[in-house]
């Protein structure tokens, strides 16, 4: 898949993205032997989500709006010079049996990257030497997610080591796969790959898309609906009221680390219950 050399458990994921594709469909229609399916095909339990965060819905599957404020170096179209890795994610991210991901015209200032009530805004820019490749924020109140932007810093993409498909690929997949409520499956870059892009690695040749574990964790995650949502169906003039900024100072404590030190998720409260979650994917 995208010129990726499968291994025998890539191949696995793969087989399993078929499948949890042609099931969700079914599932979709309402037969309820493909709810036995499931649980047959499921591969084995995985453990990295972020605390309870979800965003609140009524059923399954539900879709997550992904606002397109990227330049053509980013969404430009697949099997040319400037691939669009805007939507391999977003197909790669479809493929789970609980939600759905559509890219619509953005609304933000892409320096700026302010938040849209009920969608994710992803963005691109110079954000400057500061460390990091890309960073995903979501904004909760209690435990659902109201809002998400992912950052990709072009300050770092435009060098020789980082402007690479793979690199572009792998950092725009596990953004977008936080503002779901997932976690990083590793944060140790020396450790042998785990065929995710939820994992810190040295070479991402082989993490460049979610693996069955990613697809699992999204099952765990979104396994009990809501009473309401917080997925907006409207356009992108409701604005958010908060920036997330761009450098470590901007938000709030770091919670978790990564295993050299540094801090991978921080948290910044902004009272009455409702916080800011950023999470940090570092150049190394």
């Amino acid at each position: 898949m995208h010129g990726i050399t499968l291994t025998l458990e890539g191949a696995l994921d793969m087989r399993y993205r078929t499948f949890a594709r042609g099931l969700k469909r079914i599932v979709a229609g309402g037969t309820l032997a493909a709810v036995a399916l499931m649980t047959l095909a499921a591969p084995a339990a995985a453990n990295h989500s972020w605390k309870n965060y979800h965003w609140a819905r009524t059923a399954n599957p539900f879709t997550i709006q992904l606002g397109d404020n990227v330049t053509s170096a980013w969404d430009g179209q697949l099997g040319v010079a400037s691939p669009n890795y805007l939507k391999a994610a977003s197909d790669d991210w479809t493929l789970s049996t609980v939600l759905d991901t559509i890219i619509v015209p953005g609304g933000a200032n892409p320096k700026i990257c302010r938040p849209t009530s009920g969608r994710v805004e992803v963005c691109n820019s110079t954000y400057g030497k500061n460390g990091w490749l890309g960073i995903a924020q979501i904004w909760v109140s209690g435990d659902h997610i109201t809002q998400g932007v992912v950052k990709l810093n072009d300050t770092y993409f435009n060098t020789a080591t980082y402007n690479k498909p793979e690199w572009r690929l792998m950092v725009m997949c596990q953004e977008i796969g936080h503002t779901f409520g997932l976690n990083h499956q590793d944060e140790a870059f020396d450790n042998p790959n785990l065929g995710t892009c939820m994992d810190y690695t040295n070479d991402p040749t082989s993490n460049q898309h979610p693996n069955a574990h990613d697809y699992a964790q999204l099952e765990t995650i979104y396994a009990h609906p809501d009473s309401s949502t917080t997925l907006s169906s409207a356009t992108a003039s409701q604005r958010g009221q908060v920036d997330g900024g761009a450098t470590p100072a901007e938000w709030g404590r770091a919670v978790a680390f990564t295993a050299d030190g540094r801090g991978r998720v921080f948290a910044r409260d902004l009272g009455a219950g409702r916080a800011q979650i950023t999470f940090v994917t570092w150049a190394n």
